[in-house]
């Protein structure tokens, strides 16, 4: 049996086929709407990633370019997201900056491999709870790492562990800096209360509804990030900046360096790497999906997808950047803003670009403060905090699931909260299917002399088993067959049929047939294929429980065998 990969090529090729000016013009502008909300959100997420400013954008223009030019989807937006942070941070820490540039583009491989195997449909099968736990623990994680910032503490490197990170800074709080917290909650404040949309009257339209309007057609993270650099440039306000800290951003093109490589240093980066391929993948088709839900065109191809964010992260490290995937935020403003197609994403990476070539020496004077009030926007509206207040409307499972998803990911890493929140998730759904297979016994009083039928319903898989193992100590003395109707059984795994094996070694030695009535097609076929039919015999497996009374062991003339 040949292997089919899956053919690489990108939606930007169907979507230029009737391409025409009108939807440029929407490309355009939405493409530049996209690409001014990105600035901010690019270099907070370097800096809370440990990293410098200018490597969120490269990797924004970098992988944003080739996320929207290499894609399955029409209107995704790529480039560094919020759920990268924690991940980030804690490799940057562990393993040093070199190598999260190899493990980025290691994990660029393994999406596009992903992808080019039609992996893309697995990720759906992760269930929604541990998408929510890690989700939310992240968020907490990243509100926790902007408090420094926030408050303005002088601390030389935060720790990348929870609980270490709350001691340090409980142990530096006597540095706090008021105005530092001042700018960071009015920037959190102004971005929380600035208009995200606005629908023009029918009537009485003057002043102040157009003035509302064009206010919501202005980010509100640029109006914060603008009036803090203002008031912090213009009043000399003691605060930490991004020049007083990185020195600024180079106002120049990102030049390609490939990080040295070694195959020693890349055997130590199997769980970073994964992690970053796994997270990506999640994230980048979970944003498509809603994507999918906003726009009225062809649903996105996962991967296609997983290709492309495979492409971009083998690239972006070579320009020093950081792990890309698709972002909810931007992918949705680029909707709201009238994309129709991937050369809004396109339009989006060159105005990042333009704006590094052209305003770069302006980043100096920006607040840390501002960008921290402005990620705590961004990682409260990442969590699915309601979630927590609809726990007692749901199962135990569900809430051991995803709080124990959720304090793992806090507490230990993403890689380890996802993988316990699998495990838990494939106990219970064992425990549950094994509670839903039953085997219910008939009326002694409707059957001949020396019979006992047993209905199975539900799967007989390995986690049931245990139903027919008991079976034995149920069957009474003088019986001389046990009938199992099947009609109830949908599937049949090995387990299951040695079970049944088993249960047939064991009647034979006490003298009583076992028989099979009206099997179903699956659990039939595993028989067949084992030989276990053979082992029964041709005439113990029937169509019907009233076919089974005419076995030979319930039939006294019948000659013996």
């Amino acid at each position: 049996m040949s292997l089919q990969l899956q053919p690489f090529r990108p939606r930007l090729l169907d979507a230029l086929k009737g391409y025409d000016r009108a939807k440029f013009v929407a490309d355009v502008s939405a493409g530049l709407t996209v690409g001014v909300v990105a600035l901010p959100l690019a270099m907070a997420f370097a800096i809370a990633s440990g990293v410098k400013p200018e490597q969120g954008i490269f990797t924004a223009i970098v992988a944003g370019f080739l996320i929207s030019a290499l894609g399955g989807s029409n209107v995704q937006i790529g480039g560094p997201a919020g759920a990268f942070i924690v991940i980030v941070y804690g490799i940057v820490e562990r393993y040093g900056l070199t190598n999260l540039l190899i493990s980025t583009a290691l994990a660029g491989v393994l999406l596009f491999a992903m992808g080019a195997l039609k992996l893309g449909a697995l990720v759906r099968y992760i269930p929604v709870t541990i998408i929510i736990g890690f989700t939310n623990g992240i968020a907490v994680l990243i509100g926790l790492s902007q408090v420094k910032d926030l408050l303005g503490l002088e601390i030389a490197k935060l720790p990348a562990d929870f609980f270490t990170q709350i001691g340090v800074l409980a142990a530096h709080a006597n540095t706090f800096n008021p105005m530092a917290l001042a700018i960071g909650l009015a920037c959190l404040a102004l971005v929380v209360v600035w208009p995200k949309s606005y629908t023009m009257p029918l009537d009485n339209i003057g002043w102040r509804h157009r003035l509302y309007r064009l206010a919501a057609h202005v980010p509100g993270t640029i109006v914060a990030l603008v009036l803090a650099t203002l008031a912090t440039a213009l009043l000399h306000l003691p605060v930490e900046t991004i020049g007083s800290r990185f020195g600024g951003i180079p106002q120049s093109l990102p030049q390609l360096a490939l990080p040295p490589f070694s195959w020693e240093s890349a055997k130590q980066l199997v769980i970073p790497t994964i992690t970053i391929a796994l997270l990506g993948a999640i994230e980048s088709l979970l944003c498509a999906r809603v994507a999918d839900n906003l726009i009225d065109a062809p649903r996105h191809d996962p991967n296609q997808e997983l290709m492309a964010q495979g492409v971009a992260n083998m690239v972006a490290p070579a320009f020093g950047g950081i792990p890309a995937t698709g972002t909810i935020a931007r992918t949705v403003t680029n909707v709201r803003s009238g994309a129709v197609t991937p050369i809004a994403g396109i339009v989006h990476a060159l105005t990042l670009l333009a704006i590094v070539l052209v305003a770069a020496p302006l980043a100096l004077h920006v607040p840390l403060a501002a960008l921290a009030g402005i990620l705590l926007f961004v990682a409260w509206n990442m969590g699915e905090w309601r979630e927590f207040a609809r726990l007692r409307h749901f199962s135990l499972p569900y809430r051991t699931i995803l709080l124990g998803t959720f304090f793992l990911t806090v507490v230990f890493d993403l890689t380890v909260a996802v993988e316990v929140g699998l495990v838990l998730a494939c106990v219970f759904f064992i425990y549950r299917m094994s509670t839903l297979f039953r085997v219910r016994p008939h009326d002694p009083a409707e059957l001949p002399p020396g019979v006992q039928v047993f209905e199975l319903f539900g799967s007989l898989f390995f986690g049931a088993v245990g139903k027919i193992e008991a079976l034995p100590a149920q069957v009474g003395e003088g019986t001389r067959a046990l009938v199992l109707e099947m009609h109830r059984l949908i599937s049949l795994d090995t387990s299951g049929l040695d079970a049944l094996e088993q249960l047939h070694r064991t009647l034979k030695k006490r003298g009583v047939a076992l028989v099979l009535a009206n099997v179903n097609e699956q659990p039939l076929s595993l028989m067949r294929r084992s030989g276990f039919d053979a082992v029964l015999g041709e005439d113990a497996i029937v169509p019907s429980v009233a076919a089974a009374f005419e076995h030979d062991a319930l039939n006294p003339a019948a000659p013996a065998r």
